[in-house]
């Protein structure tokens, strides 16, 4: 065959896209467990770190999360325990978040600490460009706030990317969600000189003032959901 003809030119190109397709595809099938794996141990490490535990180098994420993650399970809107096909640790929390409360699988992470047994549970909303997410522990009062962590998908540096720093996260530590009338209210995220009353709040980030606002929503319509659950511990402890 001529090899400077159109018809050798479009045959060795096709041949050649195939090739490479091929090859790619063999090579992310390879790749997609360990892929999967770090993607899991990710959300290990976020889930622990709300909780103040955070690995050691060379640590392994697994065993560190099976050592302190003893029960993990879905509730409802009414704070009952449900028992669907999904694994807590699998459940989509963003599509999740999408859902009317009452149809929600809301996921909670039981995790043992050296100050005793917390309850881990996620949120999600957004910020300016994009979504931010997070987990909250509970102390066993299913009221105060044992520990945060948030993180941010494209957050603007040294603002609203700041809600990911320990400044701004260990604010959340000792704050109550409930009022003294035993209303779910969540925790304000307020700016220098409008603390409210009768509510737990914290400081904004400085100039991040829509990401702090998303935080704050997304505190409320995350939690809200789980203020059943949260008053049954609330109630009996």
């Amino acid at each position: 065959m001529n090899r400077q003809s159109n018809t050798y030119t479009i045959i060795y190109s096709t041949v050649l896209v195939l090739v490479v397709g091929v090859v790619l595809s063999v090579v992310y099938q390879a790749l997609r467990p360990k892929q999967l794996e770090n993607i899991a141990d990710d959300t290990k490490k976020q889930i622990l770190a709300s909780a103040r535990i955070v690995p050691e180098a060379g640590q392994n994420i697994g065993e560190l999360y099976s050592t302190h993650i003893k029960s993990s399970y879905i509730v409802n809107d009414k704070g009952e325990k449900i028992d669907p096909t999904t694994n807590a640790f699998d459940v989509n929390v963003s599509l999740e978040s999408k859902k009317p409360a009452s149809e929600r699988l809301l996921p909670v992470f039981e995790c043992t600490t050296d100050n005793g047994l917390k309850y881990i549970l996620p949120v999600y909303g957004a910020g300016l460009w994009g979504p931010i997410w997070g987990y909250l522990a509970f102390d066993s009062n299913g009221d105060t706030i044992y520990g945060a962590y948030f993180a941010h998908a494209g957050e603007t540096p040294g603002l609203g990317a700041e809600i990911e720093k320990p400044a701004f996260r260990d604010q959340f530590e000792g704050k109550d969600v409930f009022s003294q009338t035993g209303d779910f209210q969540s925790v304000a995220v307020v700016k220098v000189g409008k603390e409210p009353a009768g509510q737990a709040w914290v400081h904004a980030v400085s100039g991040g003032t829509i990401t702090s606002q998303g935080v704050q929503k997304m505190l409320f319509d995350s939690l809200e959901p789980y203020s059943a659950f949260l008053l049954s511990l609330k109630n009996n402890k």
